[in-house]
């Protein structure tokens, strides 16, 4: 663990702004920066996750870069940590390797798409309510929050919202149900925790994906076994297996 006194503090700074200050001053210093993620500092990519005083994202219920230094008080003593999870590995400092939901999307995050021509914009009428919930769940930016915020270390809100906002369209159910058998068994082999409902990963979303979202991933997953889906796809293997084999 270390301690660092940053001055030269606005406000209206966001929060990784003001690790940037900091930065530039260790690195004026000679000392090593802090590595951290980040991409867009809009709050679209998710890459800036840190657990901040405990508590994913920190106080505001936004992303990282979304989180400015007016909530804090001056003088105050932050703690700052990287996403703590198994299948989340620390790179370095508040770096962490999110491959992991990579993979979850690739056992079954697709749809099929047939070539040709494209349909017109209105050739497959699509239920308002399930075109709003679909892209509710379709706003999900794969952060990782509800991994650091669950108890367990599960991610079944972020696969049970990749999986309901195909499952809800159209062009979605082809594969409907061995997207939930794949996805929910790429989920548990990755090492990530099961589900008990408890509700710390939609208090921390900064998208506000519903709880219920999980609701409708276990609605499908046991439609998908009565449906003769007790078979499930082989998992792909995570990146620490890949690197023993090589």
């Amino acid at each position: 663990m270390a301690i660092y006194r940053v001055t030269d503090v606005s406000e209206h700074m966001s929060f990784l702004e003001m690790l940037d200050v900091l930065n530039e001053r260790l690195t004026l210093e000679g000392d090593d920066p802090i590595a951290f993620d980040s991409d867009c500092r809009e709050g679209i990519c998710g890459m800036c996750g840190l657990v901040i005083n405990g508590v994913a994202h920190g106080p505001v219920q936004t992303t990282t870069c979304q989180l400015h230094m007016r909530s804090f008080s001056d003088g105050d003593v932050i703690d700052v940590e990287p996403w703590r999870a198994e299948p989340f590995p620390v790179i370095k400092d508040l770096v962490v390797d999110r491959s992991a939901f990579d993979r979850i999307i690739q056992a079954g995050g697709y749809i099929s798409a047939p070539t040709g021509t494209a349909p017109d914009a209105h050739a497959t009428p699509v239920p308002k309510r399930d075109a709003d919930r679909a892209f509710d769940a379709a706003t999900c930016i794969s952060c990782g929050a509800c991994v650091a915020a669950c108890p367990n270390g599960s991610a079944m809100l972020f696969t049970a919202a990749k999986i309901t906002h195909l499952g809800l369209l159209p062009q979605g159910q082809p594969e409907r149900y061995s997207r939930v058998v794949g996805m929910v068994a790429q989920h548990d082999a990755e090492g990530f925790g099961g589900c008990t409902n408890i509700g710390e990963c939609t208090a921390v979303c900064p998208k506000a994906i519903p709880l219920e979202t999980i609701s409708r991933l276990n609605r499908d997953l046991i439609s998908a076994l009565s449906h003769g889906g007790s078979h499930w796809p082989k998992a792909a293997p995570r990146k620490e297996e890949v690197e023993e084999e090589d």
